[in-house]
């Protein structure tokens, strides 16, 4: 993870958080996803929210500074406010010389190459998530899913994970799981059929 360029990956991430946002019906906003405290329309919040968050770090900002959920956004207006907090996260990430300043994320200290890591591995989590609440209406990419678990496992061990952190503990994967599946257990949840 210290020498990988996660631009490219993040891109691809955004453009398949992006597709799957542009499904959503306004009758599935208030239905239920695996992180059982978000329903659909929280969960949106959240990905536009943790997108812009991103774009600031990448900028120089602070990511504490910037409250990981978006108000105000209409019912219709998802894709274009995901659109628009991705299309900063391309500007911000920019510059190669962003890949190894110092920024700060919410927990803690990082090369840029490493925060920008974490927020690929958030948003294919998070994808997962409102694929799940969907019915699964797209194919998701299982190259992502693959990279998100591998900086899952080295940055969220199930023996260090505490009251503190934003995920359960890890859960056994089901024989024959995929890779979306191995990474959903793997930070606690269960598919909406099996919860």
């Amino acid at each position: 993870m210290n020498a990988i360029d996660p631009r490219p990956l993040y891109t691809r991430a955004a453009e398949q958080a992006a597709a799957l946002i542009r499904t959503v019906r306004p009758e599935q906003l208030a239905g239920p996803t695996p992180c059982t405290e978000f329903d659909v329309r929280t969960l949106l919040s959240h990905l536009v929210g943790g997108t812009l968050r991103i774009a600031t770090v990448g900028e120089g900002g602070d990511g504490l500074a910037v409250r990981p959920f978006v108000d105000g956004v209409d019912d219709d207006g998802w894709p274009a406010a995901y659109d628009e907090a991705r299309t900063r996260v391309q500007r911000a990430w920019a510059d190669d010389a962003r890949l190894d300043a110092a920024v700060r994320v919410p927990w803690g200290e990082a090369p840029g190459r490493v925060a920008l890591s974490g927020y690929v591995m958030e948003g294919v989590t998070h994808t997962w998530d409102l694929a799940e609440a969907l019915g699964h209406p797209l194919e998701l990419d299982p190259e992502l899913a693959e990279f998100a678990l591998s900086v899952a496992r080295r940055v969220l061990p199930d023996e260090q994970r505490d009251a503190d952190t934003p995920f359960d503990s890890a859960l056994a994967a089901p024989e024959g799981a995929d890779a979306y599946e191995r990474l959903a257990v793997w930070l606690g949840r269960k598919p909406l059929s099996r919860a």
